[in-house]
């Protein structure tokens, strides 16, 4: 009988690839492990684009960055329909117009941090990140009495440490899955058709403060949405706060427990 030599560092990896093998079949026919395939998949670090729910819930965010804009049409429109937002702010912002985040706050809507100074964070250092969340928190929690948990990162723009150095701070990083795209004007029609052609359970709906569609158009979306039976609630209501995980689009799914 002839007899094969298989030299020990082969062997060796060989019986690795096998382990690896059987841990993940075990993995899959078991439901306590059934969300292995994510990490295996991607170990990318995503933020929260939006919610998976059988619940007909969503959110409505406004970034909210350079001048005054149309902040007092916006909070008029949400009194009207009686609902709540999320107002994702610039630090500079806070300095400029105090009693605007203060009449934010009181109307019982959300304050989320959009950082300092609204710099392209996957550009600047994880220290320097740090610091421009946790000023920005410092000075609406001033004005407020609160400082943030969520966070939105200028531009959209992220990275992997862009991610992590968020949840260093204690914010959960936050986007959005249906984009009016209001700050390039396309127009009320196409703004109105996008949001709500798009928008479906757990979605985070993003406006900006200084669009000038918006305001005009916000309102039809608002009554059309709700028509369809959509339930808005601040983004802290609508997300996980643990057992979850987020999968590669960036929907943030529960972890249910057996």
């Amino acid at each position: 009988m002839k007899v094969i030599f298989v030299p020990k560092k082969v062997l060796n990896n060989i019986i690795l690839v096998l382990i690896m093998v059987l841990i993940s079949i075990t993995y899959s026919l078991t439901d306590g492990y059934k969300y292995a395939n994510v990490f295996l998949k991607s170990q990318r670090e995503i933020p929260i684009y939006s919610v998976d729910t059988n619940e007909k819930k969503i959110s409505l965010t406004f970034d909210v960055a350079q001048d005054e804009g149309y902040i007092d049409e916006i909070l008029n429109i949400l009194d009207t329909n009686n609902i709540k937002a999320t107002f994702f702010i610039v630090g500079d912002w806070v300095d400029n117009y105090p009693g605007k985040v203060k009449e934010i706050y009181d109307k019982g809507h959300e304050i989320g941090n959009h950082s300092n100074s609204h710099p392209y964070f996957s550009k600047i250092q994880p220290e320097k990140m740090k610091q421009e969340i946790l000023i920005s928190s410092d000075k609406i929690k001033k004005i407020t009495g609160k400082g943030t948990t969520l966070f939105r990162a200028p531009y959209g723009d992220y990275n992997n440490t862009v991610v992590k150095t968020v949840k260093e701070t204690g914010h959960y990083c936050i986007q959005w899955d249906v984009d009016s795209i209001d700050w390039k004007d396309p127009g009320k029609e196409y703004i109105y058709n996008k949001m709500i052609n798009n928008t479906g359970n757990g979605s985070i709906l993003l406006f900006h403060n200084y669009a000038k569609d918006t305001p005009e158009v916000l309102d039809s979306i608002i009554k059309e949405l709700k028509r369809k039976g959509f339930e808005f609630v601040k983004v802290s209501d609508l997300i996980y706060k643990d057992n979850y995980y987020i999968d590669n689009t960036g929907r943030q799914k529960k972890i249910l427990n057996n």
